[in-house]
């Protein structure tokens, strides 16, 4: 009967009677609050330019970090220094540091969905550097993303969903989208949505319409038969709030932006998007080709330290360049090729001084790997009296 009444009253979320369940539906809401509120990364693909500089080339690199990044091996090092990170980050909060204290000794692949959907330290953390586009955390969280890949692979759905997703986004970000209209978005951030159009407008509802914000509901239509690069599935079942009916797709999923228009009652933008095939956009090929470029042969510190070369990331090329130098041995093969890209970097960075100590480094690495050379005593020939060696 409440339920029943409850529906005629938009901003009513639920009827309760246990204090376990209230408390359960305010965390939910509260989560699902905060990605309606926040701000959207996205990138925007304009067919007719494959240029990788500028928006298209943005584009293009995002992709390639991402799958360079889910390749990459993690070391311990990495997973102390993410620890230690989000330690500082979360200094003071108890419950916190209790749910980063449960996190390093507890977590396991399989659970890191969980993870991801609860209200914690690495749902937040993680989600802070992708929509900040923030590449050393992402760097820092790679494992964990990829366990939420696989997770992700091995539930997709079976069958063609309509998803949808509330967002409250800027006037200009509005009209970005409406000039991109039939354009392809990539998303910077795993994309949350729900099959529930109903919730998802609730949270619009509820949401102070100001400071130059428009109300949107992203419809997406998903094909699971299409895509195999970028998995999405339902994770209702592995969610801390099994009721949120929720889809999540995989960082840097691609859509076909078809229309951006008003609602019926005028009150909501509706964004209509359908999810790409692997086949379908028009930069197939320049991906292809860039991949091939980065990621065709085994991936190490040195390939993500020239793929952010390539962006123009100099600084955080340099800072990987360097710590993969701190992991080689002194007489590892990859040593000089190391020198030699550092030194060109730094020269491309105008530091000519510190471009010359690392190709002097690289001259002295080759002269130690040269075989001494011995000296021969001439002995004579028997047939012609000439010396020979």
């Amino acid at each position: 009967r409440n339920k029943q009444w409850s529906d005629k009253f938009a901003k009513v979320k639920a009827v309760v009677t246990e204090l376990s369940e209230l408390i359960t539906r305010i965390k939910a809401d509260h989560k699902i609050q905060k990605i309606v509120e926040e701000p959207l990364s996205i990138n925007i693909f304009t067919t007719g330019g494959t240029s990788t500089t500028g928006v298209n080339g943005q584009f293009i690199f995002s992709q390639i970090l991402i799958d360079c990044l889910l390749r990459l091996k993690t070391t311990k090092a990495d997973k102390k220094e993410l620890i230690d990170h989000c330690k500082q980050q979360y200094q003071g909060n108890t419950a916190e540091l209790s749910n980063l204290r449960e996190f390093r000794e507890d977590y396991s692949p399989e659970k890191a969905l969980w993870w991801y959907s609860r209200e914690s330290f690495f749902y937040k953390t993680l989600n802070a550097a992708l929509r900040n586009q923030n590449t050393h955390i992402i760097f820092l969280f790679r494992e964990f993303i990829s366990d939420i890949y696989r997770q992700l692979e091995a539930n997709q759905v079976d069958d063609t969903l309509r998803v949808y997703r509330s967002q409250m986004i800027s006037s200009d970000e509005l009209e970005t989208l409406r000039q991109s209209c039939d354009q392809f978005i990539s998303i910077n951030s795993f994309f949350s949505t729900s099959t529930d159009k109903k919730q998802a407008l609730s949270f619009l509802n509820s949401c102070d319409v100001g400071d130059n914000l428009e109300p949107v509901l992203f419809q997406i239509d998903a094909n699971p038969t299409l895509v195999t690069s970028k998995p999405f599935a339902d994770v209702s079942a592995y969610s801390e709030f099994t009721d949120e009916s929720e889809v999540l797709f995989m960082i840097g999923s691609i859509f076909h932006l078809k229309s951006v228009r008003r609602s019926s009652n005028g009150q909501v933008w509706i964004v209509r998007m359908a999810l790409c095939s692997d086949d379908q956009h028009d930069l197939k090929q320049v991906l292809l080709d860039m991949k091939d470029q980065f990621l065709s042969s085994e991936i190490n510190l040195q390939t993500l330290g020239k793929l952010l070369w390539e962006m123009g990331k100099l600084d955080l090329a340099e800072k990987y360049l360097i710590r993969f130098l701190e992991q080689l041995s002194p007489d590892d093969p990859l040593l000089g090729d190391l020198y030699h890209d550092l030194g060109r970097l730094a020269s491309n960075a105008g530091n000519l001084d510190k471009s010359m100590e690392w190709r002097q480094k690289a001259i002295a690495l080759k002269k130690q790997k040269q075989p001494t050379s011995k000296s021969t005593i001439p002995k004579p020939s028997t047939s012609s009296g000439k010396f020979i060696e």
